[in-house]
């Protein structure tokens, strides 16, 4: 790892139409969308959705480094995660994730290992501590007239 602080960016752009393109630095552009329960079209990805496969893709990317830092083999791994969204103190927001993992280790001798690694995993997965930062925002507001 390289040392710290990493510093992420993206750029994104809205057309009057509700899309929002993303574009970060060697990554493919994404199109989103507001979800259909917020009135967007269904079969767009959200930033609703961006917030739970973030949840998922870093529980398994960090299981993948612990595994491979304790020296286990595993097979195969996915994970389903389900995020609720709701009104929490008159205010809209994540209340929680559930996240299913499904783990087949080589060895049946390795199966209290894994478990413990996948709870390590929770405690350490990095977008799961992050999800209560402080937000700063910075405005930048003209007019082309």
């Amino acid at each position: 790892m390289k040392d710290l602080p990493h510093n992420y960016a993206i750029t994104s752009a809205m057309s009057n139409d509700g899309h929002v393109s993303l574009e970060a630095n060697n990554a493919p552009n994404m199109v989103i969308t507001a979800p259909p329960e917020f009135g967007g079209p269904a079969g767009n990805w959200s930033p609703e959705t961006l917030l739970v496969a973030s949840v998922a893709s870093c529980f398994l990317l960090t299981y993948r480094a612990l595994a491979s830092a304790s020296k286990l083999d595993w097979q195969s791994f996915s994970c389903d995660v389900s995020g609720r969204l709701d009104s929490v103190n008159r205010v809209v927001q994540f209340s929680g994730f559930t996240i299913t993992a499904n783990l087949i280790v080589d060895n049946s001798n390795d199966i209290e290992k894994a478990e413990r690694l996948l709870k390590k995993s929770e405690d350490s997965c990095l977008i799961r501590n992050s999800l209560i930062p402080k937000i700063i925002l910075e405005t930048h507001v003209c007019s082309d007239k």
